[in-house]
């Protein structure tokens, strides 16, 4: 996956029973973060900013999707709990973070797990990938994800 290039259709069950496709949202840039956990920690804080400067990004045309390999059951709790106005997308299978490139070898409690590398992708009104963060901390990141939206 390059930057400036086009990202392929994708499709992934969403909160809300519906199902995101990303060629149903062109016309509108796009933010997909893509985080290790529902209600942990980091993912908690990470989810809390782009809620918190959500009307910010809606004000730049931007939409924003979170996505991990939870369950659907599991993100509805979650976006419940926390009052995410947007919604959380289930990637059981990994085919999204294949696509992305987000699933790395971690260390958890000593052991080597496979797991999301926290990331986050700006997607232009044609579904061109215009700015990639990985391996973020969360932060101060949403802030620089706000001010990158508002150059596109």
């Amino acid at each position: 996956m390059m930057l400036n290039q086009p990202i392929a259709d994708f499709k992934l069950p969403s909160t809300g029973d519906k199902t995101f496709i990303l060629s149903a949202v062109k016309g509108s840039n796009i933010v997909i973060y893509f985080y290790p956990k529902d209600d942990t920690p980091g993912c908690t804080t990470e989810g809390q900013q782009f809620r918190d400067n959500y009307q910010a990004f809606q004000n730049h045309n931007c939409i924003i999707v979170g996505i991990s390999r939870d369950t659907v059951a599991s993100h509805e709790k979650f976006k419940e709990k926390m009052a995410f106005p947007f919604d959380l997308l289930s990637d059981t299978d990994e085919t999204v973070c294949n696509l992305f490139g987000v699933i790395k070898m971690k260390n958890m409690y000593g052991k080597q797990v496979r797991g999301i590398d926290r990331s986050t992708f700006v997607l232009d009104t044609d579904g061109v990938l215009r700015c990639e963060w990985r391996s973020v901390k969360v932060p101060g990141h949403v802030d620089e994800v706000l001010d990158f939206v508002k150059t596109l």
